[in-house]
């Protein structure tokens, strides 16, 4: 909120209204999505996910949340909490990396205006299918496992 403002922008934050923004929210620069739960909104609303967890040595943040909306990704270097879907939607040509906020802005800037976007996107929603579904996979293993344990022991 303190960059916006101090760059010379108006804003408004999602958690000062209830279900409808303000009258006054549609005049200014700048929505700050700060309330929970709302990600898959503002990415539906996004043409590109600049993945602003990756550019501090924080480890990043859900990108698959964002493919799965259709998000073409720009990500920052530090996204080693979610290390292997990263390289996974480079690979799948998802996403892009960049060294620093300045190339991130510059680039998803220019990839909303790339006319090869729709292409962006298409890799972006093929790369969320692909990987959908983890935690049901994860679930049955863990009661694989526990099917296999002696009937006596509680599982824990």
């Amino acid at each position: 909120a303190a960059l916006v403002s101090g760059g010379g922008l108006t804003l408004r934050r999602r958690s000062e209204w209830d279900t409808q923004p303000p009258a006054d929210a549609l005049a200014a620069d700048v929505w700050l999505g700060d309330s929970m739960g709302e990600m898959p909104l503002y990415y539906a609303c996004a043409d590109v996910a600049l993945l602003g967890g990756s550019f501090a040595p924080l480890g990043g943040q859900n990108l698959i949340e964002a493919a799965a909306c259709g998000c073409p990704l720009v990500m920052g270097p530090h996204t080693f909490n979610f290390a292997q879907a990263a390289e996974l939607a480079l690979q799948a040509g998802a996403a892009l990396r960049v060294a620093d906020i300045d190339e991130g802005v510059a680039r998803a800037v220019a990839l909303v205006r790339d006319v090869s976007r729709d292409e962006w996107v298409r890799r972006a929603l093929a790369f969320a299918a692909a990987h959908r579904g983890a935690a049901e996979r994860m679930a049955r293993e863990i009661l694989a496992l526990a099917d296999r344990r002696p009937s006596r022991d509680p599982i824990v």
